[in-house]
């Protein structure tokens, strides 16, 4: 969904938003900073760190953006999502980020969206931050937009990789680990990496979503 979507398609991602929004905040407790650095218009690029199969979710909840979403093609087999993500205008992407997706990336960026992507590639396995996929230096020395550093904590208790159910933390019940909270850095100018060579790049996206994670964690409900 771009972002400025037909009638349609922002009454469908406003209900999606506000049925989201009570169902985190009374089952999962969760917070929000950093509202005010997401740019109002134009084109953004998101990049968070990816804790569970919420996570699209929970960054469009801390966003005032409408966002469109990078999802493994592999998602869009599946009967049941398959409609929903279609529905929330997800791009389809290769894990490696091949040069379909980065085109991808870069074609919604230049109609002026608002893209999330999740640079560690896959859901991380222990809580914590992953490293960074190579292919994603090869996006970032093509964008020209605004880049945003976005944290997300308490998720992955919620809802890892290896759990069948989530496990909630409701709003008037006392705190569990799986209360969630995310955190929207600072923007970054993108000729900041114009000259940088892809491992310091990396390095550095990689601190800024770790900084980000980090005041997501001192966030969260305890």
């Amino acid at each position: 969904m771009a972002d400025r979507p037909n009638f349609v398609g922002r009454m469908w991602y406003d209900t999606v938003f506000w049925s989201s929004f009570t169902f985190f905040t009374f089952g999962f407790s969760i917070r929000r900073a950093g509202w005010k650095n997401m740019p109002r218009t134009g084109p953004v690029l998101l990049l968070a760190n990816h804790q569970s199969m919420f996570d699209p979710v929970m960054v469009g909840l801390a966003s005032r953006r409408y966002l469109s979403y990078l999802a493994r093609k592999t998602l869009f087999e599946q009967r049941g999502l398959a409609p929903l993500i279609r529905s929330l205008n997800a791009i389809p992407i290769d894990r490696n980020m091949g040069k379909d997706g980065i085109q991808a990336v870069l074609d919604a960026l230049g109609q002026g969206q608002a893209v999330l992507m999740f640079p560690e590639g896959e859901r991380t396995h222990d809580g914590e931050v992953q490293p960074l996929k190579p292919g994603v230096s090869l996006l970032i020395k093509r964008v020209k937009c605004p880049i945003v550093p976005v944290g997300i904590a308490g998720a992955f208790a919620a809802w890892s990789r290896f759990m069948k159910w989530p496990k909630f933390s409701p709003l008037l019940l006392p705190p569990e680990p799986s209360s969630i909270a995310i955190s929207i850095g600072e923007p970054i100018d993108p000729a900041r990496y114009a000259s940088m060579k892809r491992e310091p790049m990396l390095g550095d996206l990689f601190r800024a979503i770790v900084a980000q994670h980090a005041e997501a964690v001192r966030l969260r409900r305890k």
